[in-house]
């Protein structure tokens, strides 16, 4: 069967040059028919990648371990569920992940030419096929799955027991669908250079891609630190590790772009500035790849192939050198018909929200690479620590939360002072208010976690009042109950407040990340059986140690009763698992949750046959409200991509 397997990936190479030839002959000799036999051939590379994977998949599943891969990522042992996730735990496998979801991708939009010739979406889909060619291309002669071993051994090496996690199944596969997904608008964008289009066709025409993208980018994100926090033990959630930081740029820019577009639709405006943003999304796509892939960064996450590393490196190159080179030979197309008004308008306020975004994920950018130039430079590599990136993030962070708040405020094109007393004015007046007798009674005095909550609240209430506004509306015309007001209110304008519940919940994020950073309080002990820890208002007593063996592993806990303010709130027992493949165990954090705290308890070792235990124990105050905030911003996603008439852009409002 790995005969088969290879023979598809080595067909679909083929047949994306066969696909390519169709559609440069079929748009310069206006051949429908070479249309749709590059078509149909697209739609063959699909197909072939998928039975490639389905092939791959059935040897992870079986344990075929005279496949390379199969015996570096897998066990007899491993669990069904994590023998199916080995399928992006390495680089062969990862990258035929990569080439079915980009395969399948460009199946769907070539599937749009089924009934008219279009060259617009031809030339998207020469870029696409261009793309993949590439990717077929690594699966085949450089990273190939199907590579086998001259002796089938009994058992596989096992899969890394960090990656043994459900976090860390859902979070690679949705990091690529949102990396792979880019590549769609980056297509458009550059028929649209290429043929001169340069108007809002391309940007209507991928915007569902776009958001699409946007929402598996951001679940990625949120599943990635979710298992850093139950998994590595260290007490946080995102340790600005250069993989961590490789998945957040092209956040950054990606959210810059969704909403710049906005502006371009509206106003015909910053044509120049998305053609920049979509390029720079897509080119930090393929930099992470570069980052997992190269060896130049040591992390957890990594895959450390350098030969990957340099293939990587000057594929992004060519593609940015031909991108902008692209950009700059139509900047006359590309000339702006209309300029900003006013520096205080709803269109102003976009861009400084694009200036804070694209700023931050160049502070991201310099900082992860900065240790690599210094040590060109210099000879001495100087690690930028997580202190210089929170310093510069958190400002950043709280002025893109401060634009949420005033952008439903202000008017088009130019606000008056009539505008700024009408909406304002009570908001920020219930804003100081809350930061007065806050900054007295529930934020101990400490006056940046005090204006981040702050501004926070303000965002927050105005982002709400939008809501308000639309049942009072809503409840004057139609006579009807609040929540029918709401739903109807939210399904007839699904962009629009779509937008808004993804800002509610930035906005708790931003909250989740202020009061954990402000608040947390840490202690590091050695107890022994009998003894009791206070940590803030909780008193932990140690129980004991003892073991279980779950199959053929062996987990270490430490037993200790918890009681908060003098109630007993039950038991909780940190754990070491040890594998009988693997020689570093892994540390299963004990959590006990609430919306105010997180009591956070890890066992980080013993002595003595377990008659002293170390423990690190952790209040992490208000990390709960990041990842409800991380969901509801997933909810707003999908309702603002849901098709329908309250998905397409109304002149009155914006997403």
């Amino acid at each position: 069967m790995t005969f088969i397997g290879n023979g598809s990936l080595v067909l679909a190479l083929i047949l994306c040059v066969y696909t390519f030839i169709c559609f440069v002959l079929g748009i310069e000799n206006k051949n429908s028919k070479l249309l749709l036999s590059g078509r149909g051939a697209a739609m063959s590379v699909a197909f072939l990648t998928s039975v490639a994977s389905i092939i791959f998949i059935y040897f992870l599943m079986t344990g075929n371990f005279q496949v390379k891969y199969v015996y570096q990522y897998t066990s007899k042992d491993l669990p069904i569920f994590y023998k199916f996730a080995a399928f992006w735990a390495g680089n062969a496998g990862s990258l035929l992940l990569w080439t079915l979801l980009l395969s399948i991708y460009t199946a769907v939009v070539s599937f749009s030419l089924r009934k008219v010739f279009n060259k617009y979406v031809a030339y998207a889909v020469i870029v696409l096929v261009m793309i993949n060619i590439y990717f077929l291309g690594i699966s085949t002669f450089v990273t190939n799955p199907f590579e086998l071993l001259p002796v089938k051994p009994d058992d596989g090496s096992g899969l890394n027991p960090l990656l043994q996690n459900p976090g860390m199944v859902f979070h690679p596969l949705t990091l690529y669908l949102g990396y792979v997904g880019f590549t769609v608008p980056f297509a458009f964008a550059m028929s649209a250079l290429i043929t001169k289009k340069v108007d809002d066709w391309w940007i209507k025409t991928t915007r569902r891609w776009t958001v699409w993208a946007w929402l598996f980018l951001s679940l990625g994100n949120l599943f990635g630190a979710q298992w850093a926090y139950v998994e590595l033990g260290w007490g946080g959630y995102w340790a600005w590790d250069p993989v961590e930081n490789s998945s957040f740029m092209p956040w950054l820019t990606a959210t810059a772009f969704v909403h710049s577009i906005i502006i371009q639709e509206r106003k015909n405006m910053l044509k120049v500035w998305n053609m920049f943003l979509i390029v720079a999304t897509y080119l930090l796509t393929i930099f992470g790849t570069f980052l997992t892939r190269s060896g130049v960064y040591a992390s957890i996450h990594s895959f450390s192939d350098s030969s990957l590393g340099i293939i990587f490196l000057g594929y992004i190159i060519v593609v940015g050198l031909f991108s902008v080179g692209l950009i700059f030979s139509r900047l006359k197309l590309l000339k702006e018909q209309r300029s900003f008004e006013s520096y205080i308008s709803k269109e102003s306020s976009f861009l400084f929200n694009n200036l804070l975004l694209v700023g931050g994920a160049f502070a991201v950018f310099w900082g992860t690479n900065f240790p690599i130039i210094s040590e060109a430079i210099r000879g001495v590599k100087v690690a930028v620590s997580v202190p210089w990136y929170n310093q510069v993030m958190s400002p950043i962070l709280l002025g893109v939360i401060l634009l949420v708040g005033i952008c439903p405020l202000i008017a088009w094109h130019k606000s008056s002072f009539e505008n700024f007393e009408n909406n304002f004015l009570i908001p920020t007046m219930i804003s100081l208010i809350f930061a007065a007798l806050g900054y007295y009674f529930l934020f101990s005095k400490k006056l940046y976690a005090t204006i981040g909550f702050t501004i926070s609240f303000f965002a927050l209430i105005t982002t709400l009042q939008e809501f308000i506004k639309g049942i009072r509306v809503r409840r004057r015309v139609v006579n009807e109950g609040y929540f029918i007001s709401l739903w109807r209110l939210i399904s007839k304008n699904r962009r629009r407040y779509g937008g808004y519940i993804v800002h509610i919940g930035t906005i708790l994020i931003a909250v989740g990340i202020i009061g954990s950073n402000a608040y947390v309080v840490e202690k590091e002990v050695r107890v022994k059986i009998g003894d009791k820890i206070t940590v803030k208002d909780y008193i932990l007593q140690f129980n004991g140690l003892d073991m279980v063996k779950e199959g053929d592993n062996s987990v270490v806990f430490a037993k200790l009763s918890v009681e908060k303010n003098g109630k007993r709130i039950g038991v909780v027992k940190p754990e070491k698992i040890f594998y009988e493949s693997w020689d570093q165990p892994s540390t299963e954090v004990a959590i006990y949750s609430t919306l105010l705290e997180d009591l956070y308890v890890v066992l980080e070792g013993w002595i003595e046959n377990g008659r002293f235990v170390d423990l690190k124990i952790n209040i992490n105050p208000l990390i709960v409200w990041i990842w409800i905030g991380g969901y509801i911003l997933i909810i707003g996603s999908i309702i603002a991509l849901w098709p329908g008439k309250g998905s397409k852009l109304n002149p009155k409002y914006i997403m």
